[in-house]
């Protein structure tokens, strides 16, 4: 039996694949341009997606053009989504599970998608970034006062 035919833990959501795989593109895109956490609020839907990040700053219009170029880069760069199952005791170093239920198994799926992103997630996703599509950004908004800064954007295929 394969792994994933057993269910670590229950799922409450139907992801749409493309769209919760460029989720884990723009959380580590955003970590990497503007050093800030994994997105605080994320609402990932087929037609279209929002996810708000914490930053020290507003980003620019060239940073927003940034974004949306460095996403359809790594679309375009194919990279492998795979799995690896590890026990929580056994995380490779930079893996928090601090954004896990209390009651998550013991055994944690990562997913890795090829040297870019790896993280805790036991949603759906496509087998490579090239089958995501297009990344379209649709807009932003900045919050001064909260410091938020909001993506929205929708995958076109």
């Amino acid at each position: 039996m394969a792994y994933d035919d057993y269910v670590l833990n229950e799922h409450n959501k139907e992801e749409f694949p493309p769209a919760h795989t460029a989720e884990h593109l723009l959380n580590q895109t955003m970590i990497r341009l503007f050093g800030c956490e994994r997105s605080y609020n994320a609402h990932i839907e087929r037609k279209k997606s929002k996810m708000s990040f914490r930053l020290d700053h507003k980003p620019s219009r060239q940073d927003e053009k940034e974004i949306e170029r460095e996403m359809q880069r790594l679309i375009d760069e194919d990279l492998p989504v795979t799995f690896d199952y590890v026990t929580k005791d056994c995380l490779p170093e930079g893996i928090a599970l601090d954004r896990l239920p209390d009651d998550a198994s013991e055994t944690i799926r990562l997913v890795r998608i090829g040297d870019y992103d790896v993280c805790p997630c036991i949603g759906k996703h496509v087998r490579s970034t090239a089958q995501i599509g297009r990344f379209e950004m649709l807009g932003t908004n900045w919050d001064e006062h909260e410091h938020s800064f909001r993506v929205r954007f929708k995958i076109v295929q």
